[in-house]
């Protein structure tokens, strides 16, 4: 079942996942805290302590102490240093060799934030508790805060294994088909938290139309619509018993001034009072961002990924490859689409009246989205045409309604006039000229084993 997503949490759950700061910060705070109080509780059980915890604990004097506080402190700071600038050029790695737009799948990596987080809170842990060692200098006894001393070499070391496994870490998330894999994999999430499967009773149920003097609900800012608070524009619909159509789904860009939806009452004209009060509404429900995120965006994963494709395609890179295992990764998405609810989404009140109409992309628009650039800059490439060909047979085998159908003969259409232009030799025309008759036999649902390995 699609949830009804709460949109305060969702900004603070998505910049929890997507921002590098949080966590590492999070992560100094607790190790401040913990610096200061565990030397106090040091105090507290310094001649408590069996024998047999004291010889696990750090030995030397207030000297020693000092020392090896200073250096895990030095060199902390210097790993994390190096981690950052790792970091930076993975980030820059994945800005210009895949898509700008894959920074927050890599800023998202929970170990990449945990392990700075860690460096970070060993460091200034480590600081901290220096400033609690004193040495005795006749006016005032010796203090070696022994627990302490040894909670900052645990750390130190746990800091030494998380490099390493960052390093291997790294070296495995800048992989391209890990990176296609966690795009897939985001994309998913998504399009299972925000779409239902399909039902007959959503299909009969009419979509309301505007009349002519319906009252214009007009975008509050100018960027990507980001996320729409369903429950309370239901909530304000149902409360003022008007009808609002948004035909902007998350992921557009919007400008500010322009028309994005409508709203009107089923007796008659909206009043002015009830126009402020929708036009709030908006402002209030209608969640904007300078960026893209897959918290609502359904089609953002497939952006991601046709982004990639085309990228490989590129003169620049020229890497056919890349380009035909990201089509691999959209056409499991779009048969993951295939099974699930598309079109509008209808709110309706208690009573079941329409009373909320939020467009969404159809089958056909996320085909486009996912096929129409390769198609154009890999028309020179028998492989990516090839692989385009497979993907509408598969999400053909997929698909149970007839427009979705339509859909996919059209796009095998415009790959038929693709391949009539294109420089290929005779046996790939015959290649490809079979594979659209898989996609033909596969709407059919027929598709013999032997096809399948084409």
């Amino acid at each position: 079942m699609a949830t009804s997503p709460n949109s305060g949490l969702d900004r603070v759950r998505d910049s929890l996942r997507s921002d590098l700061w949080p966590l590492p910060t999070i992560g100094v705070v607790l190790a401040l805290l913990l610096g200061f109080w565990l030397p106090v509780i040091d105090g507290w059980l310094e001649e408590d302590l069996p024998p047999t915890v004291t010889t696990l604990l750090f030995g030397g004097g207030a000297g020693a102490a000092s020392t090896v506080l200073d250096a895990i402190a030095s060199s902390t700071i210097t790993v994390t240093s190096l981690t950052f600038s790792l970091t930076v050029v993975t980030l820059q790695l994945a800005s210009s060799q895949f898509s700008p737009r894959l920074l927050r799948t890599f800023t998202s990596d929970l170990f990449m934030q945990v392990t700075l987080a860690l460096f970070l809170a060993t460091f200034s842990y480590s600081l901290t508790v220096l400033r609690s060692v004193r040495a005795e200098d006749g006016t005032q006894s010796e203090f070696v805060p022994r627990l302490s001393v040894t909670v900052a070499f645990v750390l130190v070391v746990a800091s030494v294994i998380g490099l390493v496994l960052f390093l291997a870490h790294l070296a495995q998330v800048i992989r391209v088909e890990t990176m296609l894999r966690t795009v897939r994999a985001d994309g998913t999430q998504t399009l299972r938290r925000m779409l239902v499967p399909p039902s007959d009773h959503d299909r009969g149920t009419a979509v309301p139309a505007p009349p002519p003097d319906a009252f214009l609900l007009l975008a509050p800012g100018s960027g990507f619509l980001v996320r729409i608070d369903r429950d309370e524009l239901l909530a304000v619909a149902k409360e003022l018993a008007v009808v609002v159509l948004l035909d902007r789904w998350a992921g557009t860009a919007l400008v500010e001034g322009t028309p994005i939806g409508a709203a009107w009452h089923a007796s008659g004209s909206l009043g002015q009072e009830d126009r402020d009060r929708l036009h709030a509404t908006v402002s209030q429900v209608v969640g904007i961002g300078s960026e893209r995120t897959g918290t609502q965006d359904i089609g953002y994963g497939l952006r991601q990924l046709t982004d990639v494709a085309i990228k490989a395609l590129s003169p620049g890179i020229n890497d056919p490859t890349t380009a035909v295992h990201a089509l691999g990764h959209s056409s499991a998405l779009l048969c993951e689409f295939a099974g699930r609810q598309l079109g509008p989404e209808l709110l309706t009140d208690d009573e079941g009246a329409v009373r909320v109409v939020l467009a969404r992309p159809e089958l056909a628009d996320l085909l486009e989205l996912a096929v129409a650039q390769p198609r154009r800059y890999g028309a020179a490439d028998p492989d990516v045409l090839a692989r385009i060909a497979s993907l509408l047979a598969e999400v053909a085998w997929c698909v149970q309604r007839a427009e979705h159908r339509t859909a996919i003969v059209q796009q095998l259409d415009r790959l038929a006039a693709t391949v009539r232009a294109a420089d290929v030799d005779e046996a790939e025309v015959a290649m490809l000229a079979e594979l659209g008759r898989t996609v033909e036999r596969a709407l059919r649902r027929d598709w013999t084993p032997s096809e399948m390995t084409l």
